[in-house]
């Protein structure tokens, strides 16, 4: 029997950044939007419940005006409204190709959005609705990454797929680096240690004591969120007891 057959994750929790909204530009760009929306289509008629958790930072960063002055508490609110305007883009591309979806909000607003309610995003995924989780925690001083890890780990999902611009996690930044090698897999106290960018500490540490497996892979690449799903072998693992630095991609 083809081993990729059957998913390997039956219910994962996506982390987007709002980057990757943007394409080449700033803003939402239809096309990319339209684009990740396929790809998520796709597992989800394969029998996959799919959460998502969207970033904002193609509308607003946050961290260029704190560095003018402005209060972190409300360059935070801000980007949680930022990520609403992608999670509506995104419900809206996958409404049009006929999968249901629903977007729920930390902040409540209940003019464009459900809000977060744990036993309705519950009965959405049992229902094969994809579930868009926006406004981040509704608190600052939270990243979007603590709110994947968080909303993964209230949903019961069994993975977290960390969508990048790269096809896992380096040793060094392979654009700058060209001696840089990639993980295929890492434990999470390792790259706490080595101090790799893969998700803030805080999101890391949740994600450790919950045994939560993160998988960082190139979503650039058409058919990538079905291929990490179904337990190819793409991207990097972050997982308990991985056998650090024994599997390094030359």
């Amino acid at each position: 029997m083809d081993p990729h057959s059957r998913p390997k994750y039956t219910r994962v929790l996506l982390k987007i950044s709002g980057e990757a909204f943007a394409g080449t530009d700033t803003g939402v760009d239809v096309n990319t939007t339209r684009g990740m929306a396929e790809q998520i289509a796709e597992v989800s008629r394969a029998g996959v419940s799919v959460a998502v958790v969207v970033g904002g930072g193609n509308i607003w960063r946050g961290k260029v005006h704190e560095e003018a002055g402005m209060d972190r508490a409300t360059a935070d609110y801000m980007g949680m409204l930022a990520t609403v305007i992608n999670a509506l883009a995104l419900q809206d591309a996958l409404e049009r190709m006929g999968v249901p979806s629903r977007v729920q909000t930390a902040i409540a607003m209940h003019q464009i959005a459900e809000p977060y309610i744990r036993r309705r995003a519950m009965r959405h995924l049992e229902k094969g609705r994809v579930v868009i989780f926006a406004a981040g925690t509704g608190n600052p001083y939270f990243t979007t990454d603590t709110t994947a890890a968080l909303r993964a780990v209230e949903i019961g999902a069994n993975a977290i797929l960390k969508a990048t611009k790269v096809d896992g996690i380096y040793t060094a930044d392979p654009k700058k680096d060209p001696t840089a090698t990639r993980f295929e897999r890492l434990d999470y106290m390792e790259v706490l240690q080595r101090g790799l960018e893969v998700m803030d500490s805080t999101a890391m540490a949740l994600c450790m004591d919950n045994n939560l497996p993160i998988v960082v892979f190139d979503m650039a690449v058409p058919g990538n969120i079905r291929r990490v799903t179904f337990g190819e072998p793409i991207g990097t693992v972050v997982q308990r007891d991985a056998k650090v630095g024994m599997e390094v991609s030359r």
